[in-house]
């Protein structure tokens, strides 16, 4: 029996078409991560990945890729072979440099900052800390973090500020209202627990501790910065694809 034959024998068994199968493997591929809480959409399509959750795996185990179900937050996330994942053991593969998500500064320092905040708002609990487990913020204070605790300040303008927020929501680190403004200082944005899985204590350590890296600069190899610090926790090829 192929492999082909093999899984859509399981597919059927869960009454899902190969179809479907690879709509899952498409979106985790593109995006890294499947989050149920995200819409209608995403909600479906994990639910149908639990259902094959053993036949999802197995697929990108063959790839060297790592499928890691967080059953409290609901969602799947897809590591690159060589990647370090928080809290998991190493699985001993080299790294692929072509599946490194290429991110900018502004997006790996934000993250951060982000990270930063979660961790605060864990200890703090209270209002801050929702039941789903997201920590609210305001951008005020994400910006007053970054200054603070990573010297380094927002995009200048209001169009690449969004663009950032856009980059972390889309990324599925932020949660966003469909009436926010940067400009109304009131307004929440919600940090999502899926910001542990890509940052953990070593690496916000090693970023707070590190130099600066100045706005535009590239990273070089070897170099203590923000971005070698973050860039090979980032998941796999597709980090960039726009899922809206």
């Amino acid at each position: 029996m192929t492999l082909n034959e093999t899984l859509n024998q399981q597919l059927a068994l869960q009454s899902l078409s190969l179809e479907r199968f690879r709509e899952i493997v498409g979106r985790l591929f593109a995006a890294g991560i499947v989050l149920r809480e995200e819409d209608g959409v995403e909600q479906r399509l994990y639910d149908d990945a639990r259902r094959i959750e053993t036949c999802l795996g197995d697929y990108f185990q063959l790839g060297g890729f790592r499928l890691e179900h967080n059953l409290k937050g609901e969602f799947f996330r897809l590591y690159a072979p060589g990647a370090e994942v928080p809290g998991l053991p190493e699985d001993g593969l080299e790294p692929v440099p072509g599946l490194r998500a290429r991110l900018s500064p502004d997006f790996v320092a934000a993250a951060l900052a982000l990270r930063f905040q979660y961790q605060q708002g864990l200890s703090e609990g209270g209002n801050r800390l929702t039941d789903s487990g997201e920590v609210l913020t305001r951008f005020e204070e994400l910006s007053a973090t970054l200054q603070t605790q990573l010297k380094r300040a927002l995009p200048p303008t209001n169009i690449e500020r969004q663009r950032l927020l856009n980059d972390l929501k889309r990324h599925r680190l932020i949660r966003l209202a469909a009436n926010f403004s940067m400009d109304d200082e009131d307004a929440l944005l919600a940090i999502r627990p899926t910001i542990l899985g890509i940052i953990s204590d070593d690496m916000l350590e090693a970023a707070l501790e590190s130099e600066p890296l100045p706005a535009g600069a590239e990273n070089e190899t070897g170099q203590a910065s923000l971005q070698a610090v973050a860039e090979d926790e980032f998941t796999a090829q597709g980090m960039e694809g726009n899922l809206e």
